[in-house]
């Protein structure tokens, strides 16, 4: 039997995880956490009886109490960010998923894994921003990392009985998003409502906008660095619009290997949570009969230019991907208040990178620090757009 707790259970990750967990009588769920939705954290209680709870909005605090009383639930319970803490570090779990978004993921996943837990991460904010300190710290604890992104668990399973001596490059697929072929001048037009609108998946509003401008996957670069230990030279994006091939290695001798599927994330999710077995399938399998076709084409990395900003912040090491990582989060934020234009995400992600180039010595506290001060500068930024 393993242990499983959820940090972030009402988000697409999340509800997933769950689903997967109440398919697998190997899975327990042990604590959980939400942010505000209540109804969502009271239909987990009753289905699940999860040890410990949490609850990160103090705003609604109040609220949840009334629902514990009212359905005579006696676990654990906590609130806010020492909640998050708290089901990070809750003794009897083995796997602590972490599907939050954003960096609020960083701090209950470092609490974890100084608590010798594996860490099933689907908060990619995590090693963007910190991939530096959270990588060693997991060989010093004797934790596993196990993606479940679809496209480094992919990467992950290819790499499986491998050596990275003998890997030549890690081909991280994309689809391309909704705006795939479109020109500058279209994407000028770009609503919230259109931007929203993935063809093969369904994720939360903030990956759904990075999905659209490729900086999802220039932040899976970034994180597929961290986890696989490669240089970024080694790692190449490949537009795949059908969602097939989540991603392929190639070895020295030419050879690629890929790993196939439905676009279903509760495959991922599934072997991270069973790793290093693997159980009866809770995802739709994948019927190659109704597959009619299986394309590649190299990104549009003049139009789509997020995609290179990743790359750039990447390779200047240091705080760059904790300033890309946090400028994008608040820009992402910023246009989903349709407070600015869809182009003036990747505009004013470019320009605090540029205006935060040289910020000392990467450390956590530098890396908390440094997101409340790209934050604030996003938001200073867009008065003078």
């Amino acid at each position: 039997m393993k242990n499983i707790s959820i940090i972030g259970a009402s988000g697409s990750i999340g509800t997933q995880t769950l689903d997967v967990i109440a398919h697998d009588d190997n899975l327990q769920l042990q604590g959980v956490s939400v942010h505000k939705n209540i109804e969502v954290l009271k239909d987990i209680i009753l289905k699940f009886q999860p040890k410990a709870v949490a609850v990160t909005s103090l705003a609604h605090q109040k609220e949840a109490e009334e629902m514990f009383q009212a359905i005579g639930y006696q676990g654990e319970r906590s609130f806010g960010e020492e909640g998050l803490i708290h089901i990070a570090e809750q003794g009897d779990t083995d796997i602590l998923v972490t599907s939050l978004v954003g960096m609020v993921g960083l701090k209950p996943t470092i609490a974890a894994i100084k608590k010798g837990k594996d860490i099933a991460l689907a908060n990619k904010e995590t090693l963007v921003a910190a991939g530096e300190l959270v990588m060693p710290l997991a060989k010093k604890y004797g934790v596993k990392i196990l993606p479940v992104d679809s496209e480094h668990s992919a990467i992950f399973q290819c790499l499986q009985g491998a050596s990275l001596k003998e890997v030549k490059r890690i081909l991280l697929t994309a689809s391309g998003g909704p705006f795939r072929g479109k020109s500058k001048a279209d994407l000028q037009k770009v609503t919230k409502a259109m931007a929203l609108k993935h063809p093969n998946w369904v994720m939360g509003a903030k990956i759904t906008i990075d999905s659209s401008t490729l900086m999802n996957k220039g932040l899976e670069v970034i994180e597929a660095r961290w986890l696989f230990d490669i240089p970024y030279e080694k790692i190449q994006v490949v537009v795949h619009p059908e969602s097939i091939i989540h991603s392929m290695v190639e070895f020295q001798d030419h050879s690629v290997m890929a790993q196939m599927g439905a676009p279903d994330m509760r495959m991922p999710i599934q072997y991270a949570l069973n790793y290093p077995a693997r159980k009866p399938a809770v995802a739709k399998a994948l019927d190659l009969f109704s597959v009619k076709s299986l394309t590649f084409e190299k990104p549009d990395r003049e139009t789509f230019s997020a995609l290179d900003l990743a790359y750039l912040a990447g390779q200047r090491g240091g705080l760059q991907t904790a300033v890309l990582n946090s400028a994008n989060e608040e820009a992402v934020q910023l246009f989903l208040e349709e407070k600015i234009h869809y182009m003036d995400i990747v505009l004013l992600v470019e320009k605090a990178m540029e205006a935060h180039r040289h910020l000392g010595e990467l450390t956590l506290d530098k890396v908390l620090d440094t997101h409340e001060e790209v934050r604030r500068y996003i938001r200073k930024s867009i008065g003078e757009m």
